[in-house]
């Protein structure tokens, strides 16, 4: 399994956290198929780490899209 709780991922560029929230979906199937679907504990742990992930995911995108617009037309005014 991915060693999800082992890095701090909440920085990063938006590429590097959107392979890392693929990493934990990927991981939360194979927990299902692996048997570990009964295993309340870690799945809501692994599950808190996906929404995190996510969080982190779209505010770095948004981020990276505003600092492009701002490199490209300047900042915006009014």
């Amino acid at each position: 399994m991915f060693e999800s709780n082992q890095t701090d991922h909440s920085e990063g560029t938006a590429a590097d956290l959107k392979d890392y929230l693929a990493q934990l979906h990927a991981e939360r199937a194979l927990a299902s198929l692996e048997g570990l679907g009964e295993n309340a504990t870690y799945l809501a742990d692994l599950d808190e780490a996906i929404a995190a992930a996510h969080h982190a995911y779209v505010g770095a995108a948004l981020t990276e899209i505003a600092s492009l617009r701002a490199e490209l037309f300047g900042p915006q005014e009014g």
